[in-house]
């Protein structure tokens, strides 16, 4: 799992790259990458990782609240949901309170699934982070949520 380099020729001045948002921007792109690469050999993208895991932490959702949670579009969640019950890793059936929505809910199988996906997106974290010691990951960890929650 190695992320794509940089083209040699890119050299950012050194004002740039002393911004924290610069260097934020950076590392996700690097973070994207190696995620995308270790959910890839479990043949699934983020997104499926996404929705897999509301699933298994929330229990079963309509298509639509999946959706608005998940900020992903209704094409696009029918799309993704296809992909995953097609695998069998999550069932969708008919809500029985309201005909007109599907329920979605993770399988034994998806949850199989789900935990390889965690072994293989916790490789990529640890690659990701593999210059820092323990507790430095833990502090970056730390500083990073504090940064995203005064935003969020």
């Amino acid at each position: 799992m190695r992320a794509m380099a940089e083209p040699s020729d890119y050299r950012p001045s050194g004002i740039v790259r002393s911004q924290p948002s610069w260097l934020i921007s950076r590392l996700a792109t690097v973070a994207r990458r190696l995620v995308d690469d270790a959910l890839a050999g479990e043949d699934v993208r983020r997104a499926h990782f996404s929705v897999l895991g509301v699933l298994a932490e929330d229990g079963p959702a309509s298509q639509a609240d999946l959706g608005r949670r998940l900020w992903i579009d209704r094409s696009d969640m029918h799309g993704l949901l296809e992909e995953l019950e097609l695998q069998g890793l999550v069932e969708r059936r008919r809500d029985d309170a309201d005909r007109r929505r599907n329920v979605v809910q993770i399988t034994t199988r998806g949850r199989r699934a789900l935990r390889r996906m965690e072994r293989a997106v916790e490789g990529a974290q640890a690659e990701l982070l593999r210059p820092l010691a323990a507790q430095e990951r833990r502090e970056l960890v730390r500083l990073l949520d504090a940064v995203f929650r005064a935003h969020a």
